[in-house]
């Protein structure tokens, strides 16, 4: 009889347990390091930059969270600066949130630091396996992301 971690769908769901147990190893972020931003606000500031300003309502729609969440995570980013309200550009009644020259300079300072740490993970690896990898994830991802019905914009 097969054991359940013998099933490539048992072996999925275990190694991505496992990925996000280490994610710290890339991905560091404590704030009494240097400022790094918490999650929640990397994930956040990530999405504002590929989309440009959002409302609450439009966060809440993108991230499938309810308004309150949202409001406690922006009230967060806007007193640490990394992000301010604007009035929609669009002439809009909802106020919309930008990323300030701070948050742009603390998320590209996070995500240098994402990339080094992936580079240190993935040093022996060849290009070619780097790419597939890569690839696989971006298929991985776009299909949860079509399943949820919130698609993320990609470079």
């Amino acid at each position: 009889m097969d054991k359940p971690e013998d099933k490539p769908l048992h072996l999925v769901e275990f190694e991505t347990m496992l990925l996000g147990r280490h994610a710290h190893l890339y991905a560091p972020r404590s704030r009494a390091a240097g400022g790094h931003l918490d999650r929640s606000a990397y994930v956040l500031l990530s999405r504002i930059r590929m989309h440009g300003p959002m409302s609450i309502g439009q966060l809440s729609e993108a991230f499938g969270l309810d308004a309150s969440t949202l409001n406690r995570q922006t009230a967060a980013m806007l007193r640490a600066g990394v992000v301010e309200r604007i009035s929609d550009p669009d002439g809009g009644i909802a106020r919309k949130f930008r990323i300030t020259e701070e948050g742009e300079r603390r998320l590209e300072a996070d995500r240098t630091s994402n990339i080094e740490g992936l580079d240190r993970v993935m040093e022996h690896w060849s290009p070619e396996d780097v790419a597939r990898f890569a690839s696989f994830l971006e298929r991985f991802n776009r299909d949860i992301e079509r399943l949820e019905g919130r698609p993320w914009p990609r470079p």
